[in-house]
Formats: structure tokens, C-alpha cells, sequence
């Protein structure tokens, strides 16, 4: 098994359509397309289905390591709707060591404009996971 294959078991991001294209160490960048049920009562992108697709990506960099870690603390941040297309998040982990791990994300629409940031602290629980480690 890789970490690809892993993460097909989180089913909540698979149902809400989101796709992991890409693993690194410490990176990793999924994407999504908007279709009707990620839009809420004003016609554009729900920010739960924002903040899924964020912490999949989050999930995928700090667990390249193959060492299970969990988001013990997230932010987000909104600057632009859209209700339509592809967004992308870019992960990278700016900070690993000891039990902790930080990352930042940043969301993007298939044009490129940035459409959110998220952070999110993780712990490494000290359980190794069934894949290799990313290199």
C-alpha cells in the first residue's frame, strides 16, 4: 500500500469529491470540482467543503512521514468564493519536529488566484503507518 491508496480510506474527502494528486516529503496537492452539493444557500462554495479539501491535503504532507499524526489545532481563512471549476491545495510542512508538525495550505481556483489559506498544528502519535515513508 502507498499513502495514495491510504488515504482512499477517508471516506468523508472521497464523498465530497476530492482527489489526492500528489504526495512529497512534508507536500502534497489535491483538488476538487465544485459541483452542486458544495455550494450552500447563496450559490457558491460551502466553507466546510473548502475546509475538507484543505485538510486532505494537510493529512497527505504530514503523514508522508509514515508516522500516524493528527490535526490538533486548524485555521482558515476566505478571501474569494467560487461555485464553479476545479480548486487545488497546495500543502507543505513548515515545521516537524518532536511530537509536532505545521503545515500551511494555500486553496486556488484553476486560474491560479488565491481563494483561501489554512494552517493546522499536528501531533505524531508515535504509530507507524502501512506505506513507506515519502522521500
Amino acid at each position: 500500500m502507498d499513502i495514495r491508496e491510504f488515504f482512499k480510506k477517508d471516506i468523508f474527502a472521497l464523498e465530497a469529491g476530492v482527489e489526492l494528486l500528489e504526495v512529497g516529503n512534508g507536500t502534497a496537492r489535491a483538488r476538487m470540482e465544485l459541483s452542486p452539493k458544495h455550494l450552500n444557500a447563496a450559490g457558491v462554495c460551502q466553507g466546510g467543503a473548502v475546509f475538507t479539501l484543505a485538510d486532505l491535503a494537510f493529512a497527505a504532507a504530514v503523514n508522508s512521514h509514515a508516522e500516524l499524526t493528527f490535526s490538533i489545532w486548524a485555521n482558515i481563512q476566505f478571501f474569494k468564493a467560487e461555485s464553479h471549476g476545479y480548486l487545488y491545495a497546495d500543502a507543505k510542512e513548515i515545521f516537524n519536529r518532536g511530537r509536532l508538525s505545521s503545515a500551511e495550505v494555500r486553496i486556488t481556483n484553476e486560474a491560479g488566484e488565491l481563494i483561501a489559506t489554512f494552517d493546522s498544528m499536528g501531533y505524531h502519535k508515535g504509530t507507524p503507518l502501512p506505506f513507506e515513508r515519502v522521500e
